[in-house]
Parts: C-alpha cells; sequence; structure tokens
C-alpha cells in the first residue's frame, strides 16, 4: 500500500521537477525581458501561469500514473503511451530555455507545436486504456492551445533582431 502510495506522488511530482528547475534557471531574466515583448490583449496575467502550470501538471501527472497502473508498470504495453508522455514532457521542459532562457521566439514556436502533436498523440494512446487519465490531459490541451496562439502573436509581434542591427 506505502509502494502505491509512493508510485502516485513521484508520477504526480515529476512534472513539475522540470517547472521548477525552468523557473530556477530563468527566474532572473523572465521579469525584464518578458515585459518589454509586444503582447496581445488577451494574455492572461503572468501571476496566471504558475498556477495554471501547478494545476495543469498535477493532473498530468496522476494521469500518467493512472496509465501506467493499468498497463501494470513498465513493459512492454507502456513503452508507446508512457514513451508519448515522456516525449511531450521533455518538450514541455524545453520550452521555457527557448523562450526565456536565450529568447529564441522561432524554436519555441517550433517546439510547442511539436508538443502539441505529442499531446495529441499521447491522448489518442491513452484513449483506450483510461478515459480518466485522457480526460485529466484536456485542460492541458487546452492551455497548450492558448499557449501556442499566444506564442504565434509574440513571435510574431516582436522580430528577432538581426545580428549587427543594434538600435
Amino acid at each position: 500500500q506505502i509502494r502505491m502510495w509512493a508510485y502516485t506522488v513521484g508520477f504526480t511530482v515529476l512534472p513539475h521537477v522540470g517547472r521548477f528547475l525552468g523557473w530556477f534557471i530563468n527566474r532572473r531574466g523572465v521579469p525584464v525581458w518578458y515585459e518589454k515583448l509586444k503582447k496581445p490583449s488577451w494574455c492572461p496575467p503572468r501571476k496566471i501561469f504558475p498556477i495554471a502550470w501547478t494545476v495543469l501538471y498535477t493532473g498530468m501527472g496522476y494521469a500518467s500514473y493512472l496509465i501506467w497502473n493499468d498497463l501494470g508498470g513498465c513493459n512492454s504495453k507502456a513503452i508507446i503511451p508512457l514513451g508519448l508522455y515522456g516525449a511531450q514532457l521533455a518538450l514541455n521542459w524545453a520550452w521555457p530555455p527557448f523562450f526565456f532562457g536565450i529568447h529564441n521566439l522561432k524554436m519555441a514556436l517550433i517546439d510547442i507545436l511539436c508538443l502539441d502533436g505529442l499531446v495529441i498523440a499521447t491522448m489518442c494512446s491513452w484513449y483506450h486504456i483510461n478515459k480518466i487519465a485522457t480526460l485529466l490531459m484536456v485542460p492541458y490541451l487546452g492551455w497548450l492551445a492558448m499557449a501556442t496562439c499566444l506564442t504565434i502573436r509574440i513571435w510574431k509581434d516582436n522580430p528577432e533582431e538581426k545580428p549587427g542591427k543594434a538600435e
């Protein structure tokens, strides 16, 4: 029983690890650089993002536990469903360093577009295993849709400086 609780907590906390590391690495540059960007009027306030990501990461982490549990752990049946989940999580964790770390809006856009596809593929692979786990990913996909539109808008409205063309 204790072992199952440890797995549940471990899977649920795992997505937060990358978020925390991304925040820790980029925490100084975010406020200054991000505030200078031209953003659309529908951009959520900065204070909303940590709350949203806490809820979303918790839901997706618990969903991954449900899939792992239903498949009987890490075995051949789990390779694709959990592999897709792991790949989307890696792309999710890569977005902040692209966007906030090196200010590469184009790479952040490519990353989030690939992330969208991987999340959809993950959800499709999970649907026949556990519908609750799949439904737990729906808010995440909805938030990603908004984040993708926001990334596109910021990329279009904030052209990257060409080398040697400092103002």
